[in-house]
C-alpha cells in the first residue's frame, strides 16, 4: 500500500447505528483521523525474470487494476502476457479505486463522483457507433470487443471524482520512487500521469508503453530534453476519425510525442490499423486480439535494453 496523507475531521453528527440486523444500536463517532490519497498496489516478482526492471501497469478513468489481470470474456489480462514474457509486474488501483478505497465526501472529496453508463463505454470506447438505449446496440462491424462479454465490462466501471488528480499523481510518483527503475504501461486517464511521472522522475524511468493516450498533459513547460533518452510507444485502435471527440484527444498525444521526437527520444507511434490490424477498441487491453498488440508492445519492448 502506497501510504497518502492524514485527515482529521471535527465537527461531524454523531449518530446510533447498527450494522447487522437485530443488532443493538451503538454511537458511532466519525470525528477523528483518517488516511486519505493512499494507493493499493499488487505485484508478482518472478523467481527468474527475464528483464532486469519491472512492469508497472496504470489503468485508465473511471476503471481499476481489474483492466489489466482478466479480459472481460474470462481470458487473461495483460499482466499474465508480461509476467509470462518475463517481467515482475506491479498493477494499481489508483487513488479513490478499487482496492485503494474511497475518503469521505464531501469532507475530503470535494466534489461528487461520476458514473459511467453504458452508452457512454459504448460509443466513448469505439465498440460501436450507436448503443440504441441497449436496444439492439451497433457495434463496428470489425469490432475486436468481445461484445457477448460487454456486461462484464460495464461491471467493472467504478465511481471517479474528478478533483483528485494532484494525491493520485503523489500516489503515482511515491511508487516510481519505491519500486523504479522500471517500465510504465499506462491506459487512457492514466497515460498522463505515466507521462507527468516520467517528467518528475526521469532517471528511474527506461520506457513508457501508452495505449490510446487520451489525456497526455500539455506540452507547455515540459523539459524534453530531460526525456530525450527515454523510448515512449504511443499505440492506437481503429475507428479514431469515427468519433467527435478522439481526433481531438489524439492530437493532444500527438503534440507530446513531437515535442519527444523533436528533443531525440527514440520513440514510436504506431497506428494498428496501419500495421493491417483493424477493429481494435480504446479497451485495446480487453480486445479478442489483444495478446497479438501485446506482442507487439513485447517486441518493442525487447528492442529497449532493458538488461
Amino acid at each position: 500500500m502506497i501510504l497518502g496523507r492524514d485527515v482529521k475531521l471535527s465537527g461531524q453528527p454523531v449518530t446510533d447505528i447498527a450494522t447487522a440486523p437485530n443488532m443493538k444500536p451503538f454511537r458511532n463517532d466519525p470525528n477523528g483521523d483518517y488516511e486519505t490519497g493512499q494507493m493499493y498496489v499488487e505485484y508478482v516478482k518472478l523467481a527468474h525474470p527475464r528483464f532486469a526492471v519491472p512492469m508497472l501497469m496504470w489503468h485508465g478513468g473511471g476503471l481499476t487494476g481489474e483492466t489489466w489481470e482478466t479480459k472481460p470474456d474470462g481470458q487473461p489480462g495483460w499482466n499474465t502476457f508480461f509476467m509470462r514474457a518475463g517481467f515482475d509486474v506491479y498493477v494499481s488501483d489508483a487513488v479513490e479505486r478499487g482496492k485503494s478505497t474511497w475518503s469521505k465526501f464531501p469532507e475530503i472529496y470535494k466534489t461528487p463522483p461520476i458514473f459511467r453508463t453504458k452508452k457512454e463505454a459504448w460509443e466513448l470506447f469505439r465498440l460501436g457507433p450507436n448503443y440504441n438505449d441497449g436496444k439492439n446496440p451497433v457495434a463496428y462491424s470489425n469490432t475486436q470487443f468481445p461484445l457477448q462479454a460487454f456486461r462484464s465490462f460495464a461491471a467493472e466501471n467504478a465511481p471517479r471524482w474528478l478533483t483528485n488528480d494532484v494525491p493520485t499523481q503523489e500516489a503515482y510518483d511515491k511508487e516510481v520512487q519505491k519500486v523504479c527503475p522500471c517500465v510504465l504501461v499506462a491506459h487512457s486517464q492514466g497515460t498522463s500521469f505515466a507521462l507527468r511521472a516520467a517528467e518528475h522522475a526521469p532517471d528511474k524511468i527506461k520506457a513508457v508503453v501508452l495505449v490510446e493516450a487520451s489525456s497526455a498533459p500539455m506540452t507547455k513547460g515540459v523539459d524534453f530534453a530531460a526525456l530525450k533518452h527515454i523510448p515512449y510507444l504511443f499505440i492506437w485502435g481503429d475507428h479514431i476519425n469515427d468519433s467527435p471527440l478522439w481526433p481531438g484527444f489524439q492530437a493532444k498525444a500527438r503534440a507530446y510525442y513531437d515535442g519527444l521526437r523533436a528533443a531525440g527520444s527514440p520513440s514510436e507511434w504506431v497506428s494498428l490499423p496501419d500495421l493491417g490490424i483493424h477493429g481494435n477498441t480504446h479497451l485495446i487491453m480487453m480486445d479478442r486480439n489483444s495478446d497479438q498488440v501485446a506482442q507487439i508492445v513485447l517486441h518493442w519492448l525487447d528492442k529497449q535494453h532493458l538488461n
